[in-house]
């Protein structure tokens, strides 16, 4: 597990201090089938308008996301919860990283205020890792998903969870509080989690997806991975096989973006050919449902895709 230490503090403290003295990493130019347009659109504003009054944070911003201009002009967004300060430091993520704030007791409330004005009939809760908590985090998720429920009761609800890594009884507190899906990313094939993903484990992740699908048989589970990191294509395969043995429902596979040269670099672009050929072999395998291309996240066209998944399995 990786552990920040903040002796900085103050408003010059670096977004990635541990970052801060790597070499810069070079990645390969971005193909035309990468490029996005700039957010400047009136219902961007407006999302932006409403999370900022509310005091929200979202993985829209933070991770800087490519589809935020498409996400916000539909008013879609991604709520990140406890703050914007995460305790790990992987090597492909934007988040911020350092010593965390202590939790808002009046974040749920503001989480379900700006999903009930962005009229939201899906909405995803993120978060950044909380290391420092003795339950990760796991009772302001419930927290979150009870004050949007009591405010929104026809809001479908996603979370997004870290691993809970060595807390015990997280994953029982989040799914006790009966989200419709939930969702864990994998992130990266294993062989990359030490470099990647240094303070996470494999299997520890895959376990916590099982264990939400054990814990509750009728909840959607989710997870994706990035390609593009310099990972082998058995290996992908592998990953599908490992979630599927878990009996996760959905899967996301996008390219990484390099959020910075201190980051770590983008090894290849993978082509929307490959994106459709690994989307076959996935729904081969078993999946349920499957977004795969160069722009897809987690979170991207999350509300469209829980209602064919619903349908799918109404359908049975």
């Amino acid at each position: 597990m990786t552990v920040v230490i903040d002796t900085l503090g103050g408003a010059s403290r670096p977004r990635h201090p541990e970052k801060a003295h790597r070499p810069d990493q070079a990645s390969p130019r971005k193909p035309d089938w990468i490029r996005v347009k700039a957010p400047v659109s009136p219902g961007y504003l407006q999302t932006r308008d409403i999370v900022r009054a509310n005091g929200l944070h979202t993985v829209c911003e933070e991770a800087g996301c490519p589809n935020i201009g498409e996400c916000w002009e539909k008013k879609h967004a991604t709520f990140m919860i406890m703050g914007d300060t995460c305790t790990r430091a992987c090597a492909f993520c934007n988040v911020k990283t350092g010593l965390p704030s202590a939790l808002d007791p009046a974040e749920p409330e503001h989480a379900a205020e700006a999903t009930r004005k962005l009229g939201l009939a899906h909405v995803v809760i993120t978060s950044v890792d909380r290391d420092d908590l003795d339950d990760g985090g796991a009772a302001h998720f419930a927290a979150v998903i009870r004050a949007i429920r009591e405010r929104c009761a026809g809001t479908t609800i996603e979370v997004l969870t870290p691993d809970f890594l060595r807390k015990p009884g997280a994953a029982e507190t989040v799914l006790a509080a009966k989200p419709d899906v939930f969702n864990h990313n994998l992130e990266t094939v294993p062989s990359k989690y030490l470099t990647v993903r240094p303070g996470a484990r494999y299997f520890a992740s895959v376990q916590l997806l099982q264990r939400a699908k054990e814990l509750d048989p009728t909840i959607f589970t989710k997870s994706g991975i990035m390609v593009g990191l310099g990972e082998e294509r058995n290996e992908v395969l592998q990953v599908m096989d490992d979630l599927r043995a878990a009996d996760v429902d959905f899967l996301t596979i996008g390219q990484y973006l390099q959020p910075s040269r201190k980051h770590h670099p983008v090894v290849r672009f993978v082509s929307p050919e490959e994106f459709k050929a690994l989307a076959t072999i996935a729904y081969a395998k078993g999946f349920a449902f499957v977004s795969a291309s160069p722009l897809t996240r987690s979170s991207h066209h999350a509300g469209e895709d829980f209602a064919r998944l619903k349908a799918l399995r109404a359908a049975r």
